[in-house]
């Protein structure tokens, strides 16, 4: 697959072939839902928790006499037949996450940006730069290439003034190589690449 080279001002800069290897699959559902619940698994935080009968702060008197008063019997009203008791079955703090192989990751890698590319959803940049770091500068940059909801791919290191200036402008995220995932590949609608960041693609994936 060939894809233009633009630069960040708009200007087209040659073209580039995208290996097949990582780019031209035939994308599967199932590997790229199977990533993406892996990462959102992995990333909650599992803090979520009630108290338990013996962890409610109550008298543990019994209520009334076993015999003779006409009603059920009843103990102590740190139960959770009673409001204020402890909660049956409740959610206790635990880990979410759970295994996935690391090839499968990498495949469901592979998958994704090989169902971006065949969406029309990757642009090339020859390098991720903007001149004094400016904002403004790179917001007006973005609108003519027309990323409004993009993902940024560098290479090893990001440019500090052009990561500065990105992490002002909504809907749009900027990662080094070793960064990309799933989840935000799938997030976002473009996937934006500069050189770099193929050449490291292409190496890890070789």
């Amino acid at each position: 697959m060939e894809l233009k080279i633009t630069t960040i001002e708009g200007k087209a800069a040659g073209s580039i072939e995208l290996s097949d290897a990582i780019f031209g699959l035939k994308p599967r559902p199932d590997l790229i839902q199977r990533c993406v619940r892996w990462q959102l698994a992995k990333r909650r935080a599992g803090t979520h928790k009630v108290k338990n009968r013996a962890e409610i702060n109550r008298t543990g008197k019994k209520m009334y006499a076993q015999k003779g008063t006409g009603g059920a019997r009843h103990g102590s009203m740190r139960t959770n037949l009673f409001r204020g008791g402890g909660r049956s079955f409740g959610p206790l703090v635990r880990s979410h996450e759970h295994g996935l192989p690391k090839k499968v990751r990498a495949l469901a890698l592979r998958h994704a940006l090989s169902a971006k590319a065949n969406d029309g959803g990757i642009i090339i940049l020859d390098k991720a730069s903007v001149k004094d770091g400016k904002t403004k500068m790179l917001a007006a940059n973005f609108e003519k290439l027309g990323l409004n909801n993009a993902l940024i791919i560098d290479g090893a290191e990001i440019e500090v003034g052009f990561r500065n200036a990105a992490r002002n402008i909504p809907n749009i995220d900027v990662l080094p190589v070793q960064g990309i995932n799933v989840y935000d590949i799938l997030r976002r609608g473009k996937l934006v690449l500069t050189k770099a960041a193929l050449d490291a693609l292409e190496a890890r994936f070789k």
